[in-house]
């Protein structure tokens, strides 16, 4: 994450700016799995700790091959044997012999002393590196959730809920599989082929060579295979996002699916993204499969290398027998655990594709910044000065030199034909979006406008709330659902809120009151109740400036007015509301102080209803009256 990264995130901790991070994290942008494997940074004493207990393990695995040569050695040269001399048959002597059980005992508790205590650094270091694995994994998902809520919702809408959700299952667990196999098969693995080039090397240069040879050669054919396979992973994880996202698209659309009977074809379009997927993984198999014996046999002929140099030094005398077993053993466990590495490549590679999407993901920066203003004290009067916004894709303009003021507690109605650029106008006064040109500004009792790209975003948010018409509820508690607005509200505000949403029968309704489970999106409610209850929602925060984007759709026009006259009564106890609505009803524009005609981007007219009736024909024609009327 970058040094803004959490910005605008309160109760993170922040942090001054670092010239040296700054040139670091550039230079590690190319290595996304390596910036991942730098997280082990955020626990150093654990990290090394792991680190020298696996260090340790493998210097006793070479003492221990070390122990087993010279017990050979000694059974080789009658030291565990006590030879005696025994009359035969016809005056004869003979030769026998007994195990000499001090001798015996001696090397096997030697060995198996060592052998425990190799087991238990190796039980110990296992556990603390799960620790450090789940440790970081955990942070991962944390950030990971984190920039998801940063980000603006361009960003969301540009690369889906499926993609996203991708990032935090799929990806981070490739990360979670390349951070464990980064201990056992990276880690131990180094140390292991080192003790196990240490040793050859000890008993002769020759012996210790090849084998060293081989390994690196192995090695390079696995990691001239990775960028394919990094390729493979990456087309596979596309794949795996449009399985995510039609299956996040069929949960959430499955009102329409069966209001519209197209079970069959979204069934069948799933099977084919399923397919899709199916046959990026099966390629990404294919190529490891018949890819990596090949590394493998070469590594394992550092095996025979052994056997056959090491018995010629032995019949020279170089090497006793007790040295030879050894060595086998020891290069016989450098080849078992060499031939892992074919599958830990894969990991490695898969993982890097992953990190790559994450880092992706973690590294988009926010548009939309924060100011350092303070929002001015008292009711807000609301002012677009020749606002003009472009699509990000570029091409004609969605608002064009909209200028217009709405007083402090005025109730103002924006209307206009489809696709005019309401709902773009309505996102620009808590920044959802951000004007390309022009200022949204806002002012308090002092009378001083203020942009609002100069304010603090998060109490600007607080303070400008947007009611959306898509009613969107968490499954859980109605009070819960409720005190997203403020989280200490006590029961009575949030009766009182229900109250201003004209919703208090509600609670009637529900078995358990404010405690009643509403479930996923308030699926146990009607469009009307969800819409009241997250009007209320945004009363109980008591915002300054409130937009209501369409808003009251579901409402009939009785309980819109009362929601609106209660609103506007909030102005005679000093807490006045100023209200945008977008409005597509006459009973919502009829209750308007005054009405913004939005026409292709431009502000048209601004004046009350009943004067836009008599001096605009394109206003009469909107509103569907004949010019008589």
């Amino acid at each position: 994450m970058t040094e803004h990264a959490l910005e605008d995130n309160p109760g993170l901790p922040q942090s001054g700016p670092r010239p040296w991070r700054a040139w670091f994290a550039f230079n590690l942008q190319h290595y996304p799995l390596i910036r991942c494997l730098l997280l082990y940074t955020r626990t150093p004493v654990r990290f090394w700790l792991c680190t020298g207990l696996f260090a340790a393990a493998n210097v006793l695995l070479a003492l221990q091959q070390g122990l087993i040569a010279h017990a050979i050695d000694d059974v080789q040269h009658g030291k565990a044997i006590v030879r005696t001399l025994t009359g035969g048959l016809n005056g004869g002597v003979l030769n026998s012999g007994a195990l000499n059980s001090e001798v015996a005992w001696h090397w096997l508790l030697i060995i198996v002393g060592v052998a425990l205590a190799r087991a238990a650094i190796l039980y110990f270091v296992g556990w603390l590196s799960l620790i450090i694995q789940q440790n970081l994994i955990g942070h991962l998902r944390e950030r990971i959730l984190i920039q998801v809520q940063r980000l603006d919702q361009s960003y969301h809408w540009q690369h889906g809920a499926g993609e996203l959700v991708t990032r935090t299952t799929r990806d981070s667990d490739k990360l979670r599989d390349a951070l464990i196999s980064f201990w056992r098969q990276v880690v131990d693995t180094a140390l292991v082929v080192s003790a196990a080039m240490g040793f050859l090397f000890w008993y002769d240069f020759w012996l210790g060579l090849v084998p060293l040879l081989l390994c690196l050669l192995g090695f390079g054919i696995l990691l001239l295979q990775t960028e394919h396979l990094v390729k493979l992973d990456r087309a596979v994880g596309e794949a795996y996002d449009a399985v995510n996202q039609d299956l996040t698209e069929g949960v959430n659309g499955v009102r329409v699916i069966k209001a519209f009977a197209l079970e069959g074809s979204r069934i069948q379009r799933f099977e084919q993204q399923v397919q899709r997927f199916m046959t990026q993984a099966f390629a990404a198999l294919s190529f490891y499969t018949s890819r990596i014996p090949l590394p493998q046999f070469v590594v394992a002929l550092g095996q025979v290398w052994v056997l056959g140099f090491g018995c010629h030094l032995a019949y020279t005398q170089a090497l006793n027998l007790g040295e030879l077993i050894a060595a086998l053993l020891m290069v016989n466990t450098l080849v078992f655990r060499v031939e892992g590495v074919g599958r830990v490549m894969q990991v490695f590679a898969d993982a890097r594709s992953s990190a790559a999407r994450i880092w992706d993901l973690l590294d988009a920066e926010p548009e939309i910044r924060s100011g350092a203003l303070a929002l001015p004290a008292g009711p807000l009067s609301l002012r677009l000065e020749q606002v003009s916004v472009l699509p990000p894709e570029g091409g004609n303009p969605v608002l064009s030199d909209c200028s217009f003021e709405i007083g402090a507690g005025e109730i103002v109605a924006l209307v206009g034909t489809t696709g005019s650029g309401k709902s773009t106008l309505a996102g620009l006064v808590p920044r959802l979006a951000d004007v390309t040109q022009g200022r949204v500004t806002i002012a308090g009792q002092d009378g001083r406008w203020l942009d609002v790209k100069d304010l603090q975003l998060a109490a600007l948010r607080k303070q400008v709330h947007t009611v959306p018409q898509e009613a969107f509820l968490f499954s859980d508690t109605l009070a819960a659902n409720l005190r997203l607005a403020a989280a200490d509200a006590t029961d009575e505000a949030l009766m009182w809120a229900l109250h201003m949403a004209s919703a208090s029968e509600l609670l009637v309704s529900l078995s358990d009151g404010l405690q009643t489970r509403i479930g996923d999106r308030g699926v146990t409610l009607s469009g009307g109740q969800r819409q009241r209850v997250c009007l209320a929602r945004a009363l109980l925060g008591q915002p300054r400036i409130l937009v209501l984007d369409d808003a009251t759709s579901a409402l009939d026009a009785v309980t819109e007015r009362n929601v609106l006259n209660n609103i506007r009564a909030l102005k005679a106890q000093d807490r006045a509301t100023t209200v945008l609505v977008i409005a597509s009803k006459l009973s919502t524009i009829l209750l308007a102080d005054k009405v913004l005609f939005l026409e292709e981007g431009r502000i048209l007219a601004a004046d009350t209803h009943v004067a836009l009736l008599n001096n605009h024909a394109r206003y009469r024609e909107l509103m569907g009256l004949d010019d008589g009327r």
